[in-house]
């Protein structure tokens, strides 16, 4: 009423209008820049724990799934080992991959970590890691020996090891890279749910 109280009749109700839709589109600019942001899966990396859409190599589904990031969530926590992450893609994945933009992986080892694989199997600080997240005929890729995780940085792999192009081709992802944790699919609808 204040701006536009002293407009006449038809101006007002435009002004009401143009106002209100400006407040509603800047608001859901606020939240995706800095709350929650959606994400499509584009490759077969994570499957089968999200799908991408044939007829893309390994891809088991007809529709990507659609996935929404809490970008909000590492301001208050570290992130944690087995969290499925969102993050600009470094340089040396890039090169590596032949794709940058944006990824989604599983964190797999932390800061400060000694990380290895042998025979398909992920080792952390010398112990297996009891992965729950990837099924046996999904194991696999390629093997490396012990190196320490830097400290901030993180080692992410994808659910479908065998073509998963990640940080045994690429390194360390630092943490101010990430973007946020995978929290919800949203599409397609047989697929919704929180993560």
């Amino acid at each position: 009423e204040r701006i536009t109280g002293r407009l006449p009749d038809p101006w007002r109700t435009v002004a009401d209008w143009v106002l209100t839709i400006g407040l509603a589109i800047g608001v859901v600019l606020l939240v995706k820049a800095y709350a929650f942001n959606p994400y499509r899966i584009p490759s077969s990396s994570m499957e089968p724990t999200f799908h991408c859409a044939q007829p893309g190599i390994g891809c088991e589904s007809n529709r990507s799934d659609r996935v929404i990031a809490n970008r909000i969530v590492f301001h208050f926590r570290d992130p944690n080992r087995g969290e499925i992450v969102v993050f600009n893609t470094p340089s040396a994945a890039e090169a590596q991959c032949g794709v940058g933009g944006v990824y989604v992986k599983r964190i797999i080892g932390l800061p400060g970590e000694e990380i290895s694989q042998e025979g398909g199997v992920v080792f952390v600080n010398g112990e297996r890691l009891a992965d729950q997240f990837v099924t046996d005929d999904r194991l696999g890729g390629r093997d490396f020996p012990p190196f320490t995780i830097s400290e901030d940085s993180y080692f992410m792999m994808g659910d479908n090891r065998q073509q998963s192009c990640d940080s045994r081709d690429w390194g360390e992802v630092e943490r101010d890279m990430l973007i946020g944790n995978v929290s919800l699919v949203y599409w397609p609808i047989n697929r919704i749910g929180f993560r």
